[in-house]
């Protein structure tokens, strides 16, 4: 069965933008917010139809609403706009006659090149200092607990600041690097920790306890301010 088409729906209480998503996976229709865009996520099992969709969608209209509502409001990359970077807000200043690509200056992020361009240019730069810092952190908690992470990456995920796969593998948003230091050191930490724990048991907050100081401050930290991280951009 195809997939519908992405579109623009009315429902009770206002128009939201609709992805629908087919899943072999999925053993039922299910919804959910992609906080990056505000875009209503619907996905259909292989069997299920648009109509499926749409009844969900009705359903829990006023679900939907409310997340709409809650989000943070988003913050695209454009000349003057104010986004964080490393935890402290940075001006961003568009230079379309300088050469140099993206570099800070203060507390300017300075975007050279056409205009077009500069979301693409400054969401590269941020991904490549996220790598950068996020690599060494993990590769040195990782030597510090007589550990080896396989591959260190950085994603644009959706909801998880970092995962650890059976093999070794270590993946971060790279959004992180928007965040201050400390949320950056716990969340290495705690990915470095799922190397020899695969779980959230006693002895695995034990190893994050010895390889960060912050989780205190950072886990709280993620939950009140982290959702606007995802809106940025």
């Amino acid at each position: 069965m195809d997939v519908p088409a992405d579109e623009i729906m009315q429902l009770p209480h206002g128009t939201a933008q609709v992805a629908w998503r087919r899943s072999a996976r999925a053993r039922r229709v299910s919804l959910r917010i992609d906080p990056r865009d505000g875009t209503v996520v619907v996905t259909l099992p292989t069997r299920a139809g648009r109509n499926a969709g749409v009844a969900l969608l009705l359903t829990h209209a006023d679900w939907v609403s409310d997340r709409l509502a809650a989000l943070p409001e988003a913050v695209p990359f454009t000349d003057g706009a104010l986004v964080p970077f490393l935890g402290r807000p940075h001006r961003i200043r568009h230079l379309p006659m300088a050469c140099g690509g993206v570099w800070c200056e203060g507390d300017e992020i300075c975007v050279t090149g056409r205009a077009e361009f500069l979301r693409r240019r400054l969401t590269d730069f941020l991904r490549a200092e996220a790598l950068r810092r996020l690599r060494a952190l993990a590769a040195a908690k990782a030597a510090q607990a007589g550990l080896i992470a396989r591959r260190i990456a950085v994603k644009d995920t959706q909801s998880r600041w970092g995962s650890c796969a059976a093999d070794g593998s270590i993946a971060f948003s790279w959004r992180l690097v928007m965040a201050p230091e400390m949320v950056q050191d716990y969340v290495a930490a705690h990915e470095v920790a799922h190397l020899r724990h695969m779980n959230h048991g006693k002895r695995f907050w034990a190893l994050v306890d010895k390889l960060t100081p912050h989780t205190a401050q950072a886990v709280p930290w993620l939950r009140g301010e982290g959702a606007g991280l995802l809106r940025i951009g």
